[in-house]
């Protein structure tokens, strides 16, 4: 999942990105309202968590020039109103959700994840693929019924892949969904972290490489 943090309190902003990432997210901070709105229409994030009262653009106008884009983009507005009235403002201006601060940070995370999943098209509970099961929710990996242990980017990889059901994924578009705009676009780390994915998952092989294009599974997916 990626994400876009936009608050100008920067201890805050920097300790929801270092608590998503944890959760196997791919997040991006910005830290004020000008910067925060450029990175929000220029890369395509499942979940921007908004604070509503930014310097330079404010946080309601972000909020509502998303909602008239018709983007599947999800809008998790902070603010440290928490008002009846602050709340129905704010998801008139088309947030998603809404949360006052102070908040729980379990429950930012819950929050996230359930907007995560309206922002992209529905995939099944579990994805499988001959004899290797995902299981999203849980972040478990199995093949043959055997556990896999992979690192949060392997994991998004093969997700991303298992849902695109044999389409072919580029490198950019792996790029862009499991890792975050720190990560420069000329690194090798895609293809580095598909073939220790491949090792990883054993043979016969699930990923194969299609050149000059990206990434698809073989064989057949459930």
């Amino acid at each position: 999942m990626r994400v876009l943090v936009v608050e100008d309190e920067r201890n805050l902003a920097d300790a929801i990105a270092r608590g998503l990432r944890r959760k196997g997210m791919a997040v991006d901070v910005a830290y004020d309202g000008d910067s925060g709105h450029e990175m929000a229409f220029v890369t395509r994030y499942d979940v921007v968590i908004l604070d509503r009262d930014l310097p330079g653009v404010h946080g309601d106008q972000i909020c509502a020039e998303l909602a008239a884009s018709g983007t599947l983009t999800r809008v998790l507005m902070l603010t440290a109103s928490g008002t009846v009235s602050d709340r129905v403002e704010g998801l008139q201006l088309g947030a998603d959700d809404y949360l006052p601060k102070p908040f729980a940070f379990d429950e930012l995370v819950a929050r996230v994840q359930a907007l995560g999943r309206r922002a992209t098209p529905p995939a099944p509970p579990v994805l499988e693929l001959a004899d290797l099961v995902l299981d999203p929710a849980r972040r478990v990996v199995t093949r043959g019924g055997s556990p896999v242990d992979l690192t949060n980017k392997e994991f998004g990889v093969l997700c991303e892949l298992l849902k695109a059901r044999g389409a072919v994924v580029s490198s950019e578009e792996l790029l862009e969904r499991v890792w975050d705009a720190n990560t420069d676009p000329f690194t090798t780390i895609v293809r580095v972290t598909v073939m220790t994915l491949r090792k990883k998952l054993g043979d016969p092989p699930l990923i194969e490489t299609v050149v000059g294009a990206g990434y698809r599974t073989a064989g057949d997916l459930s």
